[in-house]
């Protein structure tokens, strides 16, 4: 427990004794996270001005906070799960996994950054802060985003929810998953709020990447990622 108001600069840092599997909370309105940790320290700096309006409104503020972390039971390590969600991935981070990257961010901001697209936050039908936040691409034709989990996972199911602000969005009819096993699937996407699922039929990776993503023959240039999720095993 810290008692105590946040001020910029402020961060929450974890140093394991080992890598393996946890249950973090570094924020209790964002809740217990499943997470790998690869031994090193893992630094979370708690956000603040524009980095903040991307989290519940409610969270980092007040003056009494829980912070917790714990070994993850083996239960829990078996258990299927979404294995793309990390609340708490953010810019930077090479210790606490799944953490997500991407070759661009519209304007930067927090809203549209690649981590938006794995907290676990679903709202596909505005654009903007929470819970609206998503990842946007700034226009770029070239854009990527790239999902790492830090260790080998079985991967069964792909679920992509992309953005659905209509007429403000667009949407892409194609895009290219490719597994660090070196597969390549090409997706065919619709125009639609909804999850729409991929089969990986259980191939074991570390890593994934989306990118040649085709927009839509529309007036709106604003294509973007609400959500990616993974479903599937530790191995």
């Amino acid at each position: 427990m810290y008692d105590a108001p946040y001020c910029p600069g402020d961060a929450i840092v974890f140093t394991p004794d080992c890598a393996g599997y946890y249950a973090i909370t570094l924020e209790d309105t964002l809740g217990e996270e499943f997470v790998y940790l690869n031994g090193q320290s893992f630094r979370w700096e708690i956000p603040f001005d524009e980095g903040r309006i991307s989290y519940n409104p409610r969270a980092f503020e007040g003056t009494r906070h829980y912070i917790a972390a714990r070994r993850a039971t083996p239960a829990e390590i078996a258990c299927p799960r979404n294995l793309a969600r990390n609340v708490y991935d953010c810019h930077g981070n090479t210790a606490c996994f799944p953490h997500a990257m991407a070759n661009v961010e519209t304007r930067n901001e927090s809203v549209f950054a690649a981590r938006n697209a794995i907290d676990g936050v679903i709202y596909p039908h505005c654009h903007g802060r929470y819970p609206f936040q998503s990842r946007g691409i700034n226009r770029r034709p070239d854009a990527e985003w790239h999902l790492d989990f830090g260790r080998p996972v079985r991967a069964e199911t792909l679920v992509l929810t992309t953005r659905a602000d209509f007429p403000h969005d667009a949407w892409w009819t194609q895009a290219t998953l490719i597994l660090s096993d070196g597969t390549r699937h090409i997706l065919a996407l619709q125009k639609t709020a909804e999850g729409q699922s991929f089969d990986l039929g259980g191939t074991i990776i570390d890593s994934l990447t989306l990118c040649e993503l085709i927009k839509a023959d529309d007036p709106s240039p604003f294509p973007a990622l609400t959500q990616v999720e993974v479903f599937g095993e530790n191995i």
